[in-house]
C-alpha cells in the first residue's frame, strides 16, 4: 500500500511555536511529498498569518474552529486530511530534516498502523527546557521511553509524535475528550480493536514541553490525575509501575522523619539515587547547571505526579461520582 503523509497540528494561541515547526518542515530531506493541517483550536492569537507565509513552499490547510481540546482537534484535522496516514505532532515539536524519511522507511519494512517516536533537545532550548527533557525522558526515572525498541503491542505513543494510520482512526474513531490521556486511552481502544503499536526510535522530534517551574509542575500533576482514570476505564492496563512516584514521595518523607530520629541511612540511599541523577544528566548534557536543575525537576515531576496519582486513585476507587464530575477540568465537551 502506497502511503500519503499527512501531518496533523493542532495549535492554541502558539503562532511562533508553529512557525519554528514549519520552518523545520521545509527543511525535510527525502522528496516525500506531504500534506500539513493546521488546526487552530479556538486561540485568542491567530497561526493563520504565519500559515499563509508557507503556503508558497509547503502544502499546507488551515482551519480554525471553536475550543473543543487537542483531541477532538486532531480528529477534526485527521477528518480533512487527504491522506492514508497520519502523523500526530504537538505545535512546540521541531522536524529534524530525516524525520519523514525514517518514518517511512520503518514502515516500508515493517508496516504498523500506529508508531510512535521519542523526543529529545534541541541545542537550542534553554537549560529549564533541557532539564524538564531529561526528567520526562531518562530511564532513571519514570519518563522513559515506555516499551522497548521491539515492543509492539506494549509501547504506548504519545501525540506530540505519533503516527495513526486512517483505517484505524476510522475503526476507533480517534481521541477521546480527556487530557491529558487522549493518548494512552486511545493506545489501549487501538489494542482491543486488534491494532498493533510499536517504537520508532530513528523518528524522533525535538520537543520543547514546557518553559517554567509551575508550568512543569501542573503537566505533571495533570498525568498523575489521569491515570487513575484511565486505570478505572481499562482495568486491564493497571501497573504496580505507576505508583513509584508516589512511593518515592512517601518514602522520602519517611527517610526525613528517620533522619530527625538519628537514623540516615533512608536518606543516604535517597542521596545516591540524586547522585545518579546528576551524573547520568551531566555526562549526556556536559553542563553542570543542567545536571543540577535535572535533579530539581525529577522531584517536581515525582511529587507532582505522586501525589495527584494518589488522590485521583482514592477519589475514583471510593466516590460514586463519574470521572468527569469529579476532575471536570480533565474533561472537554
Amino acid at each position: 500500500m502506497a502511503l500519503n503523509f499527512s501531518f496533523i497540528i493542532p495549535v492554541f494561541n502558539r503562532p511562533e511555536e508553529v512557525k519554528e515547526l514549519l520552518v523545520s518542515m521545509n527543511l525535510l530531506t527525502g522528496e516525500i511529498p506531504f500534506e500539513i493541517v493546521i488546526v487552530e483550536d479556538g486561540s485568542t492569537i491567530s497561526s493563520e498569518e504565519i500559515v499563509n507565509d508557507f503556503k508558497d513552499t509547503l502544502n499546507i490547510s488551515y482551519y480554525f474552529k471553536e475550543n473543543s481540546g487537542p483531541g477532538d482537534s486532531r480528529n477534526f484535522g485527521m477528518q480533512k486530511a487527504k491522506g492514508n496516514y497520519f502523523i500526530i505532532l504537538d505545535s512546540d515539536c521541531i522536524l529534524p530534516p530525516q524525520y519523514l524519511e525514517e518514518a517511512q522507511n520503518a514502515l516500508a519494512q515493517n508496516y504498523i498502523d500506529c508508531y510512535g517516536g521519542p523526543d529529545a533537545a534541541h541545542k537550542s532550548f534553554s537549560d529549564l527546557q533541557k532539564a524538564i527533557n531529561y526528567s520526562m525522558t531518562s530511564i532513571l526515572t519514570t519518563g522513559g521511553i515506555r516499551g522497548g525498541k521491539k515492543a509492539v503491542n506494549k509501547f504506548q505513543p504519545r501525540s506530540f509524535n505519533m503516527g495513526l494510520s486512517k483505517k484505524a482512526f476510522e475503526v476507533t474513531g480517534g481521541f477521546g475528550k480527556i487530557h491529558p490521556g487522549e493518548d494512552p486511552d486511545l493506545t489501549i481502544r487501538l489494542w482491543k480493536a486488534g491494532f498493533e503499536t510499536v517504537l520508532i526510535p530513528q523518528a524522533f522530534v525535538y520537543h520543547k514541553r514546557r518553559i517554567s517551574w509551575e508550568k512543569f509542575y501542573l503537566q505533571v500533576q495533570k498525568f498523575g490525575l489521569t491515570r487513575p482514570i484511565l486505570n478505572k476505564w481499562h482495568p486491564e492496563t493497571k501497573k504496580i509501575t505507576y505508583w513509584f512516584p508516589t512511593f518515592f514521595v512517601f518514602g522520602l518523607a519517611f527517610s526525613l522523619l528517620m533522619w530527625f530520629a538519628g537514623v540516615s541511612i533512608f536518606l543516604k540511599i535517597y542521596g545516591l539515587y540524586f547522585l545518579a541523577i546528576f551524573i547520568d544528566a551531566l555526562l549526556k548534557n556536559k553542563s553542570l547547571k543542567i545536571a543540577f536543575l535535572a535533579v530539581y525537576a525529577v522531584i517536581i515531576q515525582f511529587f507532582g505526579y505522586g501525589l495527584a496519582f494518589v488522590k485521583s486513585t482514592i477519589l475514583i476507587t471510593f466516590s460514586n461520582k463519574k470521572p468527569e464530575q469529579i476532575f471536570p477540568k480533565l474533561f472537554f465537551s
